[in-house]
């Protein structure tokens, strides 16, 4: 069976939007991919929480048969960020963030994990995802994250980590940042030439942009009539889209890459639709498979 290992944050999240208000609910990157993932492949998941760490929560996990033999759980809180959304909500304002046992987080791969044909880097410090990188043999697909924040601090170690990756999967405002313009499709094409051989530009409501093979793929998101919480859809995106590369067992053509691309809106459109992990919850293949033959009805086309 194909495994995939990601690295990221493990969290509690308070969150505001139009919707209402949730205070301390599950979030965390490597929560929210390993939830989705996990419904293709087995996922090896590494992160640290605090004493806080509900013990329901680590059960969510392992009923999805997620491996925790890399979840560290150390003296002090779980990492915790408080945000609000307003207006459309493409975009978090961040109230606080509290980095707690999160901020000395030091991945280190169990041996069980180090053959994990597939490795996710979440959005973390780019030195610890190259540092992860570094103890994995041979993978056979690497995928990574980042935000504004390491594309301000720490530049050159971020490009240094791209040029080592497969996949690139950022969401717009930071592949623009990254690549220095304000037009995506011209950011994406940028973005291709640091290294990646595939670039996903996650567009929130308005879908993904996928560059690979000098070549763009470009489809709409769901359409969810009512978005109640935005937060982890990006995770989310990622783990259905590892996910079903996994499945395909080492093959990710271009044709495998836009079907990847579409798992992922598939998945992210369940997450906005509650707080936190709340539709991930919930999630079985029969959803996912109807919601597919849903989102083909939007995207389909007569024949010209």
């Amino acid at each position: 069976m194909s495994e995939i290992l990601v690295v990221g944050s493990v969290a509690y999240d308070s969150i505001t939007t139009p919707s209402g208000y949730a205070e301390f609910t599950l979030g965390g990157s490597a929560n929210y991919f390993s939830v989705a993932a996990s419904l293709y492949s087995h996922v090896n998941v590494v992160g640290v929480v605090g004493e806080d760490y509900k013990d329901e929560d680590l059960q969510l996990l392992k009923s999805r048969d997620v491996s925790l033999e890399g979840l560290q759980q150390v003296a002090g809180k779980t990492f915790h960020w408080e945000g609000r959304y307003e207006g459309d909500m493409n975009d978090a304002i961040t109230l606080e963030t509290q980095l707690n046992v999160f901020e000395k987080f030091n991945p280190v791969i169990p041996d069980s994990y180090k053959k994990s044909p597939y490795v996710f880097l979440a959005n973390i410090d780019p030195e610890l995802q190259a540092e992860v990188l570094d103890q994995m043999e041979e993978p056979k697909l690497v995928g990574l994250d980042t935000m504004n924040f390491w594309i301000d601090s720490k530049i050159d170690s971020l490009k240094a980590i791209l040029a080592r990756v497969d996949v690139l999967l950022i969401n717009e405002g930071e592949a623009r940042k990254l690549a220095d313009t304000h037009n995506t499709i011209q950011a994406v094409a940028r973005l291709g030439h640091m290294g990646p051989k595939a670039v996903v530009v996650k567009r929130g409501e308005y879908g993904f942009v996928l560059y690979t093979d000098e070549k763009f793929f470009i489809l709409p998101a769901f359409p969810v009539r009512q978005v109640i919480d935005p937060t982890g859809a990006g995770d989310t995106f990622a783990g259905g889209f590892f996910g079903y590369l996994s499945k395909m067992n080492g093959s990710w053509s271009v044709d495998d890459l836009k079907r990847a691309c579409i798992q992922g809106v598939l998945l992210a459109s369940y997450t906005v639709e509650d707080f936190g992990l709340g539709r991930l919850r919930q999630l079985d293949w029969a959803k996912v498979e109807k919601r597919f033959e849903e989102y083909m009805q939007v995207i389909s086309y007569p024949h010209l």
